[in-house]
């Protein structure tokens, strides 16, 4: 028989129940929950995350899971962070079929075979198992040639461990490599340009996006309060300039100094 306090610790172990979800995110109903952080709770049971089925971005990076089954049903996830748990498997998210965007990177993932339950979704584009500047990895990542186990399991993925691997971004990284090494000194000049192109399509700016989503509504909402703190900041530097040119001008007060 357990030590009646090994019991105890069993049961009071950290679970995901309504309370704490409608605590967290305010919404009564938990398929309406779109946006989740849950990070660094010390979580080891997913408890009823499960009936959160409108959830489409889902932080649950720095717990102790082990186990991801609840997350089988949310068909709707695109964004999934579970990096810092001590995750063997991920089979259950092969069931979330618009899943563009994973980080494991800090588990306990042994082979790129642990990887083969995401092989059948064509939207994933993004997968981190590294993080060296958060010394996270994976026992998989010791190998030397586990990237290119990985893009021949996953062709799909546009960038592993944040490189990109294929796609317009990686021809705009090869142009910056072209530009820094004809701006080396000794470097021999290029013909130039009958007319300049641009990099990216009209419209590529565009802040709104053309389709409803949750997680990109939040990101331009954030990105528009940031922009406005700027322009603020940036009259603010005017204004204070305008008036110490003022002060600092022939015409000024002589006893007026600014500091």
């Amino acid at each position: 028989m357990e030590p009646p306090g090994e019991k105890l610790g069993e049961a009071e172990r950290p679970r995901i129940t309504p309370q704490l979800l409608k605590s967290r995110t305010g919404e009564f109903a938990l398929e309406s929950i779109l946006l989740l952080k849950l990070r660094d709770l010390g979580l080891a049971d997913l408890g009823c995350l499960g009936e959160c089925l409108g959830l489409e971005w889902l932080d649950l990076s720095g717990n102790a899971l082990t186990q991801l089954g609840p997350l089988a049903s949310l068909r709707q996830l695109a964004v999934l962070n579970v990096s810092n748990n001590r995750l063997t498997g991920l089979e259950p998210l092969a069931a979330c079929e618009n899943l563009q965007s994973l980080n494991v990177a800090g588990n306990l993932l042994a082979t790129p075979s642990r990887l083969q339950c995401l092989a059948q979704l064509r939207g994933l584009e993004h997968l981190r198992l590294r993080d060296p500047l958060a010394r996270l990895s994976n026992p998989l990542c010791s190998s030397p040639s586990y990237w290119a186990a990985i893009r021949e399991l996953l062709p799909s993925l546009k960038v592993i461990d944040g490189e990109r691997v294929s796609g317009r971004g990686s021809e705009l990284y090869q142009l910056c490599q072209d530009l820094d090494s004809s701006l080396r000194p000794g470097s021999s000049p290029r013909p130039r340009a009958t007319e300049a192109q641009p990099w990216v399509e009209p419209g590529y700016w565009d802040v709104w996006p053309t389709q409803s989503s949750a997680i990109l509504e939040e990101a331009c909402r954030q990105f528009q309060l940031t922009l406005q703190e700027c322009q603020d900041l940036d009259h603010q530097a005017s204004d204070s300039l305008a008036r110490a040119q003022q002060a600092l001008s022939p015409e000024g007060n002589p006893s007026s100094f600014v500091f």
